[in-house]
C-alpha cells in the first residue's frame, strides 16, 4: 500500500487536490452548491488578518461538516500532561533516561502518550510541551486531534502511517511528520512496535529558518517536504473524536468517520521530510559550529532571533576541522535542551544515551562530552572522519523545560547520570 501513496512537493504551498474528478471548485472557495453535494469548510491556521506571507488556512469540501458530532466530555488523561507543568518543582539537574518502555498490552498512539515535561501556556499560545508515544496497536474508530498546538513527530522505531483529514503519510524512523493545530488524524502501526518523541508546539507555527549570511541553499530544501494528497473515508458507525483542548482530553460521539474531505486546497496541511536529505553545514577550517547550523525548523517567539522552539539534528556528516576539539565542547547556554536519538551513537557520549532514550539540559546547566569522550577527542589524530549510521536530534526552547512527576519517577530516570563527567581529570599544571 505504502507504493501507491501520492504526495505534494513544497513546503507552506498553496496547494489544491481532489480525490474525485470535479470536486474542487473553480473560481469560489464557498460556492452555494459545492459538487458531489458537499459541504464547503475553512480550517484557519492563523489569525484572519495575518500578514498575507505567514497567514496559513486551508479550504475543505467534506462530506459532513466538523460540527456534526455529540458534545465533548473530559476522558482519562493517562500519562499526558500540559502546562503549567508544576506537578514538581524544576530542577537545574542534568537529567538523562534509557530507552522508553515499550507496552506490554494493546495500546494504540493516544493511550500511549506519555509527557515529559514542558512549558509555556497553552492559553497564551507560548512554550511545547515534549511527549513520548509507545504503541502496537493501529487506532481503531478513534480520532484525534490538537487544539493545544501542531504536532512535530519523531518516530525511533516502527513504522507509521497516518490518516489524516487532508491525506495519508506514511513515516519511518528517520522521517518526520508535522500535524497542524485541529487537523484531526488517525494513527495505524506497520509494525509490531512503534516509539518515538513529540514535540507539541503552542506558539507560532513551525518553518524554514532563514540562512541569512549561508545563502540561498543549504540546511533543509522546500522542495523536499511532502504534503498528502486528498483521500477521504466514507464511513457510518460509533466513532469517538478524541481532543486536546487547554491541557486536557475530550471525546465525544460522532456517527461517522471524520476524515470525510474529497477535495481541499491551501497551505495549512501536513507534511513529512526525509532527515536524510538535510544538507549540512559545517566548519572546514577551525572551531566547532553552534547547534544552530543544524536548524532544520523554527517556530518563532516575539523576541526575534529567540525560537519558541528550534528543531534541530546531528545527522551523518563528515568533521574536518584542524587543531579543534571536535565534539560539542562543555556550555551553559540561556536556551534549553532536549535531546534524544535515533539511531547510531552521538559523538559527545560514549556510554548511557541510547536510541529510544532521552536527555535534558535546561538554562545555565553545565553540560558537554563525558570523561570518555574527553579522553578520546583530546588524543585523536585529526584526520578527515565521516560520522555515519548516527541520527540524534535536539528540542531548543526559550523557556526552562519543567518535568513531570512522572519523569523523574519513571524507571528509565538515569539516577547516575552526573557521574559521566566525575572522572574528568584536573590537567592544569601552570605551564603555557
Amino acid at each position: 500500500m505504502s507504493e501507491a501513496l501520492q504526495y505534494q512537493s513544497g513546503f507552506g504551498n498553496e496547494f489544491a487536490t481532489e480525490a474525485m474528478p470535479g470536486a474542487l471548485p473553480q473560481g469560489m472557495n464557498s460556492p452555494q452548491r459545492p459538487p458531489y453535494g458537499l459541504y464547503a469548510e475553512q480550517l484557519s491556521g492563523t489569525p484572519f488578518t495575518s500578514p498575507r506571507h505567514i497567514n496559513r488556512r486551508s479550504w475543505m469540501y467534506r462530506i459532513r461538516p466538523s460540527v456534526m458530532h455529540k458534545p465533548f466530555v473530559e476522558r482519562t488523561q493517562g500519562f499526558l500532561r500540559s502546562t503549567p507543568f508544576n506537578e514538581v518543582h524544576s530542577t537545574p539537574n542534568q537529567l538523562r533516561w534509557s530507552p522508553f518502555a515499550l507496552p506490554t498490552t494493546p495500546t494504540d498512539f493516544v493511550d500511549g502518550l506519555m509527557t515529559l515535561g514542558g512549558n509555556g501556556d497553552v492559553g497564551t499560545h507560548a512554550g511545547v510541551a515534549i511527549h513520548i508515544y509507545a504503541c502496537n496497536k493501529s487506532m481503531q474508530g478513534r480520532y484525534f486531534y490538537d487544539a493545544d498546538g501542531e504536532l512535530l513527530i519523531l518516530p525511533q522505531l516502527g513504522k507509521l502511517r497516518f490518516h489524516t483529514e487532508m491525506g495519508i503519510l506514511e513515516v519511518a524512523p528517520g522521517e518526520i511528520v508535522v500535524i497542524p493545530r485541529g487537523n484531526k488524524f488517525r494513527v495505524e502501526v506497520l509494525d509490531p512496535q512503534a516509539r518515538g518523541y513529540i514535540c507539541e508546539n503552542h506558539g507560532p507555527y513551525f518553518r524554514l529558518p532563514d540562512l541569512g549570511p549561508i545563502g540561498a541553499n543549504g540546511l533543509a530544501n522546500a522542495r523536499d517536504f511532502l504534503a498528502p494528497v486528498a483521500a477521504f473515508e466514507d464511513l457510518d458507525g460509533d466513532f469517538r473524536v478524541i481532543n486536546k483542548f487547554q491541557g486536557r482530553l475530550w471525546e465525544a460521539e460522532i456517527n461517522h468517520s471524520p476524515l470525510n474531505v474529497v477535495a481541499w486546497h491551501g497551505n495549512w496541511t501536513p507534511y513529512k521530510y526525509d532527515l536524510a536529505l538535510f544538507n549540512c553545514i559545517n566548519s572546514v577550517t577551525f572551531d566547532h559550529p553552534d547547534p544552530s547550523i543544524y536548524t532544520v525548523l523554527t517556530a518563532p517567539s516575539s523576541i526575534p532571533g529567540t525560537g519558541n522552539c528550534d528543531f534541530v539534528i546531528f545527522p551523518p556528516r563528515w568533521m574536518v576541522a584542524e587543531n579543534t576539539f571536535r565534539p560539542p565542547w562543555f556550555h551553559r547556554n540561556f536556551m534549553n535542551e532536549f535531546m534524544g536519538l535515533i539511531r547510531g551513537e552521538y559523538d559527545a557520549k560514549a556510554e548511557g544515551f541510547l536510541p529510544g532514550g532521552a536527555s535534558l539540559h535546561n538554562c545555565m546547566s553545565g553540560h558537554g562530552p563525558d570523561a570518555a569522550t574527553v579522553h578520546s577527542a583530546t588524543e585523536a589524530d585529526l584526520k578527515p572522519v565521516y560520522l555515519k549510521d548516527t541520527l540524534a536530534f535536539m528540542f531548543e526552547t526559550r523557556f526552562v523545560v519543567k518535568v513531570t512527576q512522572h519523569a523523574l519517577a519513571t524507571a528509565e530516570l538515569q539516577h547516575e547520570y552526573y557521574e559521566c563527567w566525575q572522572d574528568i581529570p584536573k590537567r592544569f599544571n601552570g605551564k603555557p
